[in-house]
C-alpha cells in the first residue's frame, strides 16, 4: 500500500464545485468533494510514495484554476 492523504483546499469565491469536479478527474485522486467551513474542497488522494504525492499536489492539483491554498494531510496508521 502506498501513501494516502487528505488535501484541504481553499478556492476563490464561487469556484468550489468547479474545482472539485476538475480535481476528481486527476489520476491519483480517489475522492473530491466541495464542503462548507474553512475549506471549500476536500480531496482524498493515493500515490506510491511521498515524492509522488508531492508531485501530484504541486504539479497537478495546485495547477487547477481557482485554487488559492492547499493543506496536505498524509494519513498515518498508528
Amino acid at each position: 500500500m502506498g501513501v494516502q492523504a487528505y488535501i484541504l483546499i481553499q478556492t476563490e469565491v464561487g469556484k468550489a464545485a468547479q474545482v472539485a469536479t476538475e480535481i476528481a478527474q486527476i489520476e491519483g485522486v480517489t475522492l473530491a468533494e466541495d464542503v462548507t467551513g474553512p475549506y471549500d474542497v476536500i480531496v482524498r488522494a493515493e500515490s506510491r510514495n511521498v515524492d509522488e504525492l508531492g508531485k501530484l499536489v504541486v504539479a497537478k492539483i495546485q495547477g487547477v484554476a481557482g485554487i488559492t491554498r492547499t493543506l496536505t494531510c498524509p494519513v498515518v496508521h498508528l
